[in-house]
């Protein structure tokens, strides 16, 4: 399932609107959350993002980063198509964090029992570490805090 192409500009620092007939078939097929491509100058980048409905429109995020990465201003426009988001999580699971879970049952039900939104989270925070080992020993601290009964994400990350 992908969206046609459509050509948009930054709606606010970070988003930008999509069309309501390309939204609408997505939430109608229950699916929230969708990959993202954009393309500018010949380049092009993806990424996870949810719609989301502020007053009558729908918005998806387009951080800072990807912006820099693709070098748009505020008034260039750029083409945007939406795809289903097949992903288990509503993100690509880096392999590190995913071979530590499956070391370790009781972390991985535990894991699974997060709303998903706390999954998105955690994830993202390995995803934001380039070094492979880095990922790891995040991840293993994330497991064992896990296992410890703790719940809060800024406590979950910290080494005890």
């Amino acid at each position: 399932m992908k969206s046609l192409i459509f050509e948009t500009l930054l709606t606010s620092h970070h988003s930008i609107i999509v069309p309501t007939e390309i939204a609408r078939y997505y939430i109608d097929q229950k699916q929230k959350r969708v990959l993202v491509q954009i393309t500018f100058n010949n380049q092009r980048i993806s990424y996870h993002a949810a719609l989301q409905k502020l007053n009558d429109n729908y918005r998806i995020t387009f951080n800072t980063a990807n912006q820099k990465k693709l070098e748009i201003f505020p008034t260039d426009y750029f083409e945007v198509q939406l795809f289903e988001d097949t992903s288990k999580y509503g993100v690509e699971m880096p392999e590190e964090f995913e071979a530590v879970l499956q070391s370790d049952p009781e972390a991985f039900e535990i894991f699974e029992s997060l709303a998903d939104g706390k999954k998105r989270s955690l994830i993202y925070y390995i995803l934001k570490t380039k070094r492979s080992q880095t990922r790891i020993d995040k991840a293993l601290i994330i497991t064992e805090n896990l296992k410890l009964g703790i719940r809060d994400h800024k406590e979950l990350i910290k080494k005890i």
